[in-house]
């Protein structure tokens, strides 16, 4: 993503949004709504926390730890609990539907869905659209199923075989799926999982499309426009629609320009069609899959502890480091602007499933857990200064947002 293109899409962007016509009818008023959902890092409970109020307003009691995925939709948080084999679903009680000219949000009470998706050790659930596929790393399959069949109470599971149990993902991506391939090769110990090689195409039949892609140790997977990418050691393996024919898969390597290391954990933009990747602990790369140079390097003042995009502000990255400070990353310029203390420091050092903060943003804030503190800290989006907190039961951990404005009937 070169810097003058980037700019010209943004500001195509912004200007085509601003000349959107908006048909006002008496019926309705505008709203804004946004809710966190948050997990406590030890305790199987989920809370719902309505950010006009900043009041609870769903506890819903799980039966294991849980990490939190949001659907593309935002009609739906899962809680994969893969201590407990199981995955329950939340429905956020908020729902945006297009109407052209305008946007309508229906706002419901958050509840915890009856329909439980079972399986050994879920992994990831990972949603396109309405599409959603559940990864078992212990199962030797993944689920496919529409969220719009939860949301309707119906659990149609289809499954898909994974070839061999390994900790892995699939994607879907148009009428096509993108699996992780296990290296059956691989010397592996007792009870541990073999590692990942490559990615293959699946049609809706579960039948292999074209060859396996290598993607050594692939890990990590997001979305951004029409486009999906995985992070491998060799590179970032991109999928691009194909047609008839499937996705095609393009690797595109690091070269000569970067340092050691890989991309294994990565983030998509929704405004602009970028990535932007972990390169080790203490660097950060944003990813243009159809520039020359696809990699931009950014370095950090220390380790990273967790990051975001901004989806309403295709400019803005935010990046918390170890010694509790939160940097505005201008991913046209891929520049840090600004840098603000938030938390205490919280270091990399120990298991990586210690207590640290995770963000989330909502609107126009940020949201920050602070488990050593109780607390929500939201932080103001452009100046990165705190505007308030919210006192939350235990040590919250885990964050999603879901929400935004609309025209309420």
């Amino acid at each position: 993503m070169s810097r003058s293109s980037s700019g010209a899409f943004l500001a195509t962007t912004i200007l085509a949004t601003l000349a959107l016509p908006y048909a006002a009818h008496a019926d309705e008023e505008q709203r804004e709504t946004w809710r966190l959902f948050v997990a406590d890092h030890t305790q199987p409970v989920v809370r719902a926390i309505d950010l006009g109020s900043d009041k609870e307003i769903g506890r819903f009691d799980l039966k294991g730890y849980a990490a939190l995925s949001l659907s593309a939709t935002g009609r739906t948080v899962f809680a994969v609990q893969g201590d407990q084999n199981m995955v329950q679903v939340i429905d956020t009680g908020i729902a945006l539907s297009d109407h052209g000219e305008h946007r309508d949000i229906e706002i419901k009470e958050p509840k915890l869905l009856s329909t439980t998706i079972s399986g050994e050790k879920p992994g990831h659930v990972v949603a396109h659209g309405d599409d959603l596929a559940i990864f078992y790393d212990r199962g030797g399959k993944f689920d496919f199923v529409r969220e719009s069949a939860l949301l309707e109470g119906k659990a149609d599971l289809k499954p898909y075989d994974t070839t061999a149990a390994h900790h892995g993902v699939a994607v879907p991506m148009g009428n096509h799926l993108l699996v992780s391939v296990p290296n059956m090769e691989a010397s592996v110990k007792e009870g541990e999982l073999p590692p990942r090689l490559g990615l293959r195409v699946l049609d809706g039949d579960g039948k292999q499309v074209g060859d396996v892609a290598t993607c050594t140790g692939l890990h990590g997977e997001a979305t951004s426009a029409r486009l999906v990418a995985f992070g491998c050691a060799e590179g970032v393996l991109v999928a691009r629609p194909g047609g008839m024919d499937g996705p095609k898969l393009d690797m595109l390597a690091y070269g000569d320009t970067l340092p050691e290391g890989k991309v294994s954990t990565l983030l998509g933009g929704t405004s602009m069609q970028f990535f932007l990747g972990n390169y080790g602990d203490d660097k950060v790369v944003l990813i243009d899959a159809d520039a020359k140079q696809p990699y931009r390097l950014v370095e950090l003042p220390l380790r990273r502890v967790d990051f975001t995009l901004d989806p309403a502000k295709p400019r803005n990255g935010y990046i918390l480091t170890e010694d509790g400070r939160l940097h505005l990353l201008d991913v046209v310029d891929g520049v840090i602007t600004k840098s603000e203390a938030v938390t205490e420091p919280y270091s990399k050092d120990g298991h990586w499933r210690d207590p640290r903060p995770r963000l989330a943003v909502a609107g126009d804030h940020i949201a920050i857990t602070d488990p050593r503190k109780s607390l929500v800290r939201l932080v103001d989006s452009e100046t990165l200064k705190e505007t308030r907190t919210i006192a939350v039961e235990g040590q919250p951990f885990a964050i999603v947002a879901a929400g935004g404005s609309g025209a309420s009937h």
